[in-house]
């Protein structure tokens, strides 16, 4: 009971203190209002809008950007082919997804190497020096990126395109408009990485069918043939270096 009754009179003079002081007793004055701006505030009734929506712009490019380099360079069938090798391996999740990507990410800048220089060299350094305004920078950085899309492009895809928008034929590929050019050269590097994939999964393919075929006729129903297999494919992928005939054949399909 004293117990409670000492920690009570505490309490309380605790708050009579915290009260009373000057450092915490309370002002007149209410909390600032903290207010953050973007841009010039030129005008008190449009400002406020014009800076919510610019910023409701710029966080919508950010976030569907990614979406528009990845179908604009070669990162599609990098990652697709070394997709279909890990598929065909039966390895499950090795190599994970992170060093799957993390190799295409940076095969994607070996590959685009050429074509990010020569954007640098007419677009990005021009604009920063204030040679050429933003508009110009970025028609700039249109024609190399492409003639890179359009090089890997099949013509049957981009007549589709042409044809839905009823565009008509252009003269040359800086006519191309990017809304035609992204889908076309996107479903195109699809068809080719699936093509890929394709002569991947063949000699894969051939082992399942001899150990399933081997198993059968020793009767060894019950026993799963991917046990078998597994270790046949990753020894025939090592001897025969299937990483560097991978990359290889990605770096020779670029050219």
């Amino acid at each position: 009971m004293k117990k409670k009754l000492i920690f009570t009179f505490m309490m309380l003079f605790l708050v009579s203190f915290l009260s009373v002081h000057p450092i915490f007793a309370a002002t007149a004055d209410p909390i600032p209002n903290i207010d953050i701006q973007i841009g010039n505030n030129d005008s008190a009734a449009d400002g406020p809008a014009t800076s919510s929506l610019s910023i409701l712009l710029l966080i919508t490019l950010i976030s569907i950007a990614p979406s528009f380099l990845v179908l604009m360079t070669s990162f599609t069938r990098i990652v697709i082919v070394l997709s279909f090798v890990r598929t065909s391996l039966g390895t499950n999740q090795m190599p994970p997804n992170q060093v799957l990507v993390g190799l295409a990410l940076f095969l994607t800048i070996f590959i685009m190497s050429p074509t990010l220089s020569q954007m640098n060299q007419t677009a990005l350094q021009p604009y920063l020096q204030g040679d050429i305004n933003q508009t110009q920078a970025l028609k700039a950085a249109e024609k190399p990126i492409k003639e890179f899309m359009f090089k890997h492009t099949r013509e049957k895809d981009l007549l589709l395109f042409l044809e839905y928008t009823g565009t008509a034929k252009p003269k040359n590929v800086q006519d191309i408009p990017l809304t035609v050019m992204v889908p076309s050269y996107a479903i195109s590097e699809l068809k080719t990485a699936f093509q890929m994939g394709f002569m991947v999964f063949i000699p894969f393919l051939v082992i399942d069918i001899v150990v399933a075929s081997v198993l059968m006729a020793m009767g060894m129903m019950m026993l799963p043939p991917v046990m078998i297999s597994l270790p046949f494919k990753i020894l025939l992928f090592v001897l025969v270096d299937g990483w560097y005939l991978i990359v290889k054949s990605l770096l020779i399909s670029f050219n």
